[in-house]
């Protein structure tokens, strides 16, 4: 029977032990205290790779004592009376019987680098998790002044933690994700996006020409299904090279279908005809926005993915590179909209094949063989 704690050992960080990892735990430390020189065929994880602090402490000791000599240790418990004096410096509460009990429920002490590789997948899982949720909490947080550089950041650790499980886990059949990722959030003060995306619209319209400076503002990048139309009408209109006002813009939406009853003709002229600032300015902040909230869903989507213990590691690996693909594209449109474009990587110089001989004496031999 799995341990239960005891009223003292309430500063034991136990999990309940439904999950299929704790008992996997249990199998691979009884295996351990079993034998001990099973150890060296474990690898890939360590102390943390463990979801409670009582066989991380269990493990540290395991992995820090010197092995017993295996006849002796049949013989006697010195040596599982240090590992356990050893982890209750970290696990005060840990007593001998729960040792007994991680003997008892191991089924093959030989399975040992198995229960290891299910740790570790298991330990994988979590790590991908915890780094979504702290890009998640990053976007969430309003108070940093540089917000886009904190949440590249993040993303870019998500990307080394996905690369470190895509190194110890080769590919298998089946590697897309069977959880449903989540749907977009949907932020509830959006005051501020849309006033600004009306100044955007409508500076746009009182100046054409700077449109082709904001190649790189897409429309998917506003918030509002009818913004998303109008500046399709703008691109349109500087692209064709016709004229741009709020009455050809207005005309131009209606050939798209975009007035409606919440979208009537004198609103749109209204929203358009009041322009301030720039269109690179407030392009840039529409742009912002698209690439928190697409950082976000990146962040919900690979959580959704590691919170899915169905999933193998490589189906993680596959879910959360392609949600990081579309972090990656608005970023890249990002640096182009900042002038943060980073230098190209140098290329290794291509390797050059030896030539034929230049001497006097090969041409003299081509020529030779030419006559012939």
């Amino acid at each position: 029977m799995p341990h239960t704690p005891e009223p003292d050992e309430d500063d034991l960080d136990w999990i309940a032990p439904t999950q299929p990892v704790f008992h996997v735990e249990q199998a691979l430390l009884g295996a351990l205290l079993l034998e001990p020189h099973r150890l060296s065929e474990v690898s890939g994880i360590a102390a943390g790779s463990f979801s409670t602090a009582t066989h991380a402490a269990l493990f540290a000791a395991i992995s820090t004592l010197p092995p017993p000599d295996p006849a002796e240790h049949v013989k006697n418990t010195k040596w599982l009376d240090q590992v356990l004096a050893m982890s209750r410096q970290q696990a005060h509460g840990l007593t001998p019987s729960y040792l007994h009990t991680l003997v008892q429920v191991c089924p093959w002490p030989r399975h040992a680098r198995a229960y290891a590789r299910m740790v570790e997948a298991e330990a994988a899982r979590r790590r991908l998790q915890t780094a979504a949720e702290r890009l998640i909490q990053t976007v969430d947080d309003a108070s940093h002044p540089h917000p886009v550089e904190k949440v590249l950041a993040e993303a870019d650790a998500i990307t080394a933690v996905v690369d470190d499980i895509a190194s110890r886990f080769p590919p298998r059949t089946g590697v897309l994700p069977r959880t449903a990722a989540p749907p977009p959030a949907i932020t509830t003060d959006r005051t501020e996006a849309v006033e600004e995306e009306q100044l955007l619209l409508a500076t746009a319209t009182a100046h054409p020409a700077d449109i082709e400076s904001v190649r790189w503002l897409l429309p998917d990048d506003l918030t509002r299904p009818l913004h998303v139309g109008l500046w399709q009408c703008l691109t349109a209109l500087a692209r064709r090279r016709e004229p741009v006002d709020p009455v050809t813009v207005l005309w131009e939406a209606q050939q798209r279908g975009l007035l409606d009853h919440a979208s009537e003709p004198g609103e749109v002229l209204r929203l358009l005809a009041e322009p301030a600032g720039s269109v690179e300015h407030w392009g840039e902040r529409a742009l912002q926005r698209s690439l928190l909230a697409t950082a976000d869903h990146a962040g919900r989507r690979i959580s959704a993915y590691a919170g899915d213990p169905a999933n193998t590691p490589f189906q993680l690996v596959v879910g959360a590179r392609r949600a990081l693909a579309d972090v990656s594209a608005v970023r890249t449109r990002w640096q182009h909209a900042t002038g943060t474009v980073p230098p190209p990587r140098p290329r290794p110089a291509p390797a050059t094949r030896a030539g034929p001989p230049t001497t006097t004496a090969a041409h003299a031999a081509r020529a030779a063989r030419a006559t012939r």
